[in-house]
């Protein structure tokens, strides 16, 4: 699929090793508090397990969970702190279409920070919706292919086909990875999806709500990418932000000479 390059599975290797871990904390505290908004019982809120588990899987202690559903229930009293989900858009170098998605107490500071980080590296912050006609919101559930046998690729589709025809949900697109499979379905389908590649005994490691490039903006000119990756880079290192999605596209070779100069 456009945009789906090998730099977002590089990019997601690099924020398991580098992520600072309170940092990561602190960010998977505020979507639980955010997602706990829509009721206080994991059970009965699917947003909320699901930052549950994203939380567990990162290791984040069981009462620092318990404090933030607490808070963004609102039965902490007067210390609760109020974040709320907002999206930013804007342009890197080249004309890169960006989606930043955050969550802030307070949209002025968060607003000027992502300002700067555009800036400083040849961007610069857009109007609400200035590339959001760019991308397409899908759900993403990614599963290990231990289970499928001898010939991993064949028997995986094989899976998808009986999800369909058995009443799940159709997958719309797939993509076979090294350590596994990504899936992606239609928005509203995340929690058949998972639940259904579940049952057809494919562990699931992560589900989430992304935003996928429809129209990818392929640069050659390696200082522009360069400055696009620093940008994105800086970007997601912010405090308040949650996840970043660009519509770059840029060819595997070029990619590896920029990464080999890097290291």
């Amino acid at each position: 699929m456009a945009g789906h390059s090998k730099w977002s599975q590089i990019k997601r290797t690099k924020a398991v090793v580098d992520a600072k871990r309170g940092a990561v904390f602190t960010r998977l505290g505020r979507e639980i508090m955010v997602a706990a908004r829509g009721g206080a019982d994991p059970a009965g809120n699917f947003q909320l397990r699901t930052a549950i588990e994203k939380a567990k899987a990162a290791g984040v202690p069981n009462i620092n969970i318990d404090r933030a559903i607490a808070k963004g229930a609102g039965s902490s009293g007067a210390d609760a702190e109020l974040f709320e989900a907002v999206r930013y858009e804007g342009y890197g170098a080249g004309g890169v279409a960006v989606l930043v998605e955050a969550f802030t107490d307070n949209r002025n500071r968060t607003a000027a920070d992502l300002r700067l980080a555009f800036g400083k590296q040849g961007g610069n912050l857009g109007e609400t919706g200035c590339v959001s006609y760019l991308f397409v919101q899908r759900s993403v559930v990614r599963v290990d292919l231990n289970s499928c046998q001898s010939d991993p690729e064949e028997a995986f589709v094989e899976l998808l086909l009986a999800l369909e025809e058995g009443g799940g949900p159709a997958a719309l697109s797939w993509q076979i990875e090294a350590d596994g499979a990504e899936v992606i379905g239609e928005f509203a389908d995340l929690e058949a999806l998972q639940d259904g590649l579940r049952r057809l005994g494919l562990g699931v490691r992560e589900w989430e709500h992304r935003w996928i490039p429809v129209r990818p903006c392929h640069l050659e000119n390696i200082e522009s990418v360069r400055t696009c990756l620093r940008m994105l880079e800086v970007i997601e290192d912010l405090d308040d932000v949650r996840s970043v999605v660009s519509n770059l596209e840029v060819d595997d070779t070029l990619l590896e000479q920029i990464l080999a100069a890097s290291s």
